[in-house]
């Protein structure tokens, strides 16, 4: 298991005492959403990101990430999410800061976004429906909650929301995600992340042959 500095002690203890009671585990789900940073301190530009976990290997195509507006439920950006989850697990979807370029580490995927603050919501979307969703802030009546089970904080300028483990989703925002230190692409996990899927490793396999074909 790879500890994170940014995850609490307690939190640790929480968690783990809630898989031993029987909280599902996601490991080998499909992918979700493990951490987002959308208020830097000063611009934001080429800051925010959307880190997600899922098996090494795990294509994104058709899959999107989308804010909803707390105020009113528009969707404020949607990002069309390409590329195979590297073999750490985590996907780093960062903001372009208007270049082609990002100054989030680790980054995946470069797309041009800018998350609001809350009450607002980060929706995971594929072609059926919801894969995942984060709400954050505090939501008055009349507003619209897109997250999943009691809303999480609303993360202050410079800190992010991360699941206190990246792979433990327990379908309540409130409980899986807290305030931290953005780390993109590092996260604590409670289970080992599992190897690349067969269809990934064939697809190496194939494109090594095909390389060694063309060298000949």
């Amino acid at each position: 298991m790879h500890w994170n500095p940014r995850r609490g002690v307690g939190a640790r203890i929480f968690t783990c005492l809630a898989l031993l009671s029987g909280v599902p585990s996601a490991a080998g789900a499909l992918p979700f959403i493990s951490e987002a940073f959308y208020d830097a301190v000063g611009s934001d530009d080429g800051l925010g990101f959307v880190e997600l976990y899922g098996p090494p290997g795990t294509d994104l195509a058709g899959l999107t990430i989308e804010g909803v507006n707390g105020s009113n439920g528009s969707v404020t950006h949607s990002i069309a999410l390409s590329g195979l989850i590297p073999a750490d697990g985590l996907f780093v979807v960062a903001d372009d800061q208007g270049d082609g370029t990002t100054r989030v580490s680790d980054a995946d995927l470069i797309w041009n976004f800018d998350f609001q603050n809350g009450p607002d919501s980060i929706v995971l979307r594929d072609g059926a429906g919801v894969l995942d969703a984060l709400g954050y802030g505090n939501f008055a009546v009349g507003d619209v909650f897109a997250g999943e089970g009691s809303a999480a904080a609303d993360a202050p300028a410079g800190a992010s929301l991360a699941r206190v483990f990246a792979d433990i989703d327990t379908d309540d925002n409130g409980a899986d995600f807290a305030v931290m230190a953005p780390t993109p692409g590092s996260a604590d996990f409670a289970a080992p992340i599992p190897e690349p899927s067969t269809a990934l490793l064939v697809g190496a396999g194939l494109a090594g042959l095909a390389r060694g074909g063309r060298r000949r």
